[in-house]
């Protein structure tokens, strides 16, 4: 390791540039990164990328690794600003000249209040993903993809590149996002969406940054089938999770969580929705890569949630037995996803790694909403699927998976703006059948029209003039 002088004192600068390949899950091929692959050329299984120098890394201790990390924190260098901050662990192949930095990571480790720890039946923290560029947790995944390819295009002379994913709405708002700051004479913006299934604010964000948004008739998972085709027969840059280079840098999340909880993972249970399962492979990739370099000393407890209108994960882990499910109309619209494309990472990593620490947990439609709304009425901006994590929680505690000692952590994944949409339709009670929701007084909301005048507002607000008993 080198060092290097920033204006805020010493930082050790990445010098680790890895032996990284392409390799297959299943047959353990292996291919080299000069070509883009989302599937295993040899047997068509999903792929990871592999440091086959990973071990160089052994060499500093797990306390040193935590100094450097730490130390990193204070640099104003824009490659160690976001996620790359933990280069070596990221994608140690790109070099730090291209990086793409917009703002993402490192978001905040919020305490729940006592009125909401004691709702959920516990004290616990959220990590508050909305605050990323995008506003979600995609972010993390999409400055590790496009580094990827800002530096395949430098090294490759690569003239022009056409990204693309299928989503429900956070996915294409990142691609679109990050694609839009390479130049646009070499890079293209496609996104697929199901037609009236992502929320206006959603759809207006791939908009806004001028991708081409093409609307599909069905849900996710038919978008999703197109897409893989086109990654199959055609030369696009596939940027759904598919793509390992985004698993990569959704490790992170691990990486801040451990960061911020001084490294003790002893009694860690962090909880997060499965949707397509790529964010909860990269969860456990993460804190893998973390346990073995000594950084920390036990590996957390994962638990994964799913809406009961899309549960494959939740349903195998009772069984033993995998299945795709059809999905029904979820307020959770990112989870609603009946055969993730990552689930057999998943189980790979449970059955090697988690197994007895890796939980699924199902939820009504009905306790996402509340999750959602409750987290929010106590001081957060929690989304639908933050809400299903949430709820996921108050449902492990009852059914006493955690314990009220454990350090617990929650996943929101998006802005609760983004679904402001299903909030209104709760406070006017307006979802459809399909969606098995009953509002509640408690949890509804309107603004109230009066005279401008403050007698009007002061009566309505039931208050006493000054000076009067």
């Amino acid at each position: 390791m080198k060092r290097g002088k920033t204006q805020t004192g010493s930082v050790v600068l990445p010098t680790h540039r890895g032996d990284v390949v392409y390799s297959c899950i299943e047959c353990q091929a292996q291919y080299s990164l000069e070509e883009f692959h989302y599937t295993c050329p040899s047997c068509g299984s999903l792929l990871k990328l592999l440091d086959r120098a990973f071990d160089e890394l052994k060499r500093v201790s797990g306390t040193k690794w935590r100094a450097i990390f730490d130390g990193r924190r204070v640099s104003n260098r824009h490659f160690l600003a976001g996620i790359f901050l933990f280069h070596e662990l990221i994608l140690p192949a790109v070099p730090p000249e291209d990086v793409i930095y917009l703002g993402e990571g490192h978001t905040p480790l919020i305490r729940a209040n006592e009125d909401l720890s004691g709702w959920v039946g516990a004290p616990f923290y959220v990590k508050n993903d909305g605050l990323n560029p995008s506003a979600s947790f995609k972010d993390r995944g999409m400055a590790s993809a496009i580094s990827y390819l800002n530096h395949s295009i430098r090294a490759r002379d690569i003239p022009q590149v056409l990204g693309i994913c299928a989503s429900t709405g956070d996915t294409s708002a990142a691609a679109a996002l990050y694609l839009s700051y390479l130049p646009k004479g070499k890079v293209k913006s496609v996104v697929l969406l199901p037609q009236g299934k992502v929320t206006p604010q959603q759809l207006s964000q791939p908009l806004g940054s001028g991708a081409t948004v093409i609307e599909l008739p069905g849900v996710f998972d038919d978008c999703m089938k197109v897409v893989e085709e086109l990654a199959e027969n055609y030369e696009v840059f596939l940027l759904n999770s598919k793509n390992p280079a985004r698993i990569n840098g959704q490790k992170s999340y691990s990486y801040e969580v451990a960061q911020q909880l001084d490294w003790q993972t002893s009694n860690l249970v962090t909880v997060l929705p499965i949707g397509n399962a790529g964010n909860i492979t990269a969860v456990m990739e993460g804190f893998l890569d973390l346990y073995r370099l000594n950084i920390i000393d036990t590996l957390p407890t994962v638990i994964g949630v799913q809406s009961e209108h899309a549960d494959p994960v939740y349903r195998w882990s009772m069984t033993g037995k995998y299945a795709p499910v059809p999905v029904r109309a979820s307020v959770a619209q990112a989870a609603m996803i009946g055969d993730p494309v990552s689930f057999p990472k998943v189980r790979q990593l449970v059955e090697e790694h988690y197994q007895s620490r890796f939980f699924a947990v199902r939820v009504s439609e009905q306790e996402v909403m509340e999750g959602m709304l409750t987290a929010n009425r106590h001081g957060h901006v929690v989304c639908t699927q933050g809400g299903e994590s949430v709820a996921g929680l108050k449902k492990a505690v009852a059914n006493g998976l955690v314990s009220r000692e454990d350090t617990l952590v929650v996943d929101s994944t998006s802005h609760q703006l983004k679904f402001a949409e299903f909030q209104q339709m709760y406070f006017t009670d307006s979802f459809a059948p399909e969606y098995e929701i009953t509002t509640r007084m408690d949890l509804r909301n309107a603004p109230v029209a009066l005279d401008a005048d403050a007698e009007s507002v002061a009566g309505f607000l039931n208050l006493k003039r000054k000076g009067k008993t």
